[in-house]
């Protein structure tokens, strides 16, 4: 009896306490204390606010021509694509394509994370390499991730953000999607390196064969989330400039 006496006292005793005037808390009313600042503009906090999202985009206009562009292939070609990819092939081809290339994708990986003197990532992609390209079958399979070896993104152009140079403009690249000069660049470098390194022969059977470059177009888009017009908001390019930059922002700097 005497146990559920207590528990009664204590249910009511924020009510009780609530009666006086305090909170639960030890506060006596501070929603009385509230003040509204009355000089408040609603505009200049509008303002205030898009002024929070403002990325460097001197090429504005051009770069929205080329946001439309890139809705339309996704809508018109690239999707469509995607999905007849997904109706004739088999998730487990899927998944092993997107390994494969994957596992071409650690070599830039690789050596940018060098450059940029991160000994314990360099070690952890040089295993998943081994382990990807050996038990993995050239990387069909991805044992490494198994082992604790998750896969990491490192780029030039990151490279370049990590010894401090700026990111420069935003850019809307054609098909590719948001990037800015300074990653632009670093692009080009990567690519550059990939068909120098040649691993696997792939670069070098690719240039013979430009329906493995396809499959690869085909694979990149089919793995990457993102979806034109998936915001449902007449702001999507701003939101998508702003996402972009600040992510990239956070993979310089980890």
């Amino acid at each position: 009896m005497a146990k559920y006496l207590f528990l009664a006292l204590l249910l009511t005793a924020p009510l009780a306490q609530a009666e006086h005037g305090a909170d639960a808390d030890g506060y006596t009313r501070p929603l009385e204390h509230l003040k509204i600042n009355p000089a408040l503009d609603q505009r200049e906090f509008e303002r205030s606010t898009l002024d929070a999202l403002d990325i460097y985009d001197p090429w504005e206009s051009w770069n929205r021509r080329v946001y439309h562009f890139n809705y339309r292939a996704d809508q018109w070609v690239m999707l469509p694509v995607v999905r007849g990819y997904e109706k004739v092939t088999p998730g487990l081809v899927r998944t092993g394509v997107s390994n494969f290339f994957s596992n071409l994708g650690d070599v830039p990986n690789l050596l940018n994370s060098l450059l940029q003197l991160k000994g314990k990532r360099s070690m952890e992609i040089t295993g998943r390499l081994l382990f990807n390209t050996t038990i993995g079958v050239f990387g069909l399979w991805d044992p490494a991730s198994r082992m604790g070896l998750d896969k990491q993104s490192e780029d030039f152009g990151q490279t370049l953000g990590f010894y401090g140079m700026p990111d420069g403009p935003f850019v809307m690249l054609p098909l590719l999607g948001p990037s800015n000069l300074r990653d632009t660049g670093g692009l080009v470098v990567d690519f550059a390196a990939e068909s120098q390194v040649n691993f696997l022969n792939v670069a070098e059977v690719s240039s013979d064969h430009p329906e493995i470059t396809l499959l690869r177009a085909i694979d990149k888009r089919y793995s990457t989330p993102l979806r034109y017009g998936q915001l449902n908001s007449p702001f999507e390019y701003v939101k998508l400039r702003y996402v972009y930059s600040k992510a990239r922002d956070l993979q310089i700097a980890e």
